[in-house]
């Protein structure tokens, strides 16, 4: 190992704590619509949607496109993502039909959802938590859903 290298604490970090870290993110910085991060700031922490408030949560720092990200960030950014969406679709969902009536995504998108005009900060931040609350409860050691 280099002298400059951090070393492991071999603690693994969840998308429950991910999750949670994105919420604290929101409450101290603020929460955005319509783009990852808001552009009017000019600051290392903007105000952020749901998803690049995971991403600064993952990276730990501002990521302007996510396929930049290595790949073990990358794959915490997938993995906590996907909790969210699992989440949303549970307890949250949003249906997009076409004209003719046929469901369009299978999935909750947690880029229109955080989109939707009558969104508040609020709402965001209490469905991140809840969702690592969810991650939890799916994913307790030693537990039968594991």
């Amino acid at each position: 190992m280099k002298a400059t290298q951090i070393p492991t604490t071999g603690v693994q970090v969840t998308p429950a704590d991910l999750l949670r870290c994105a919420a604290l993110y929101l409450r101290r910085h603020g929460w955005h619509q319509g783009t990852y991060y808001a552009t009017t700031t000019d600051t290392l922490t903007p105000p952020a949607c749901a998803a690049g408030a995971i991403g600064i949560a993952c990276a730990g720092y501002r990521v302007e496109h996510f396929s930049q990200l290595d790949g073990d960030t990358l794959a915490d950014y997938l993995a906590t993502l996907a909790a969210f969406v699992d989440y949303l679709d549970d307890f949250a969902p949003v249906f997009h039909i076409d004209e003719d009536g046929y469901l369009l995504d299978e999935h909750t998108s947690p880029y229109s959802w955080n989109d939707d005009p009558t969104r508040t900060a609020e709402q965001v931040i209490t469905a991140l938590e809840s969702a690592a609350d969810e991650w939890d409860r799916l994913h307790q050691q030693g537990g039968e859903n594991r």
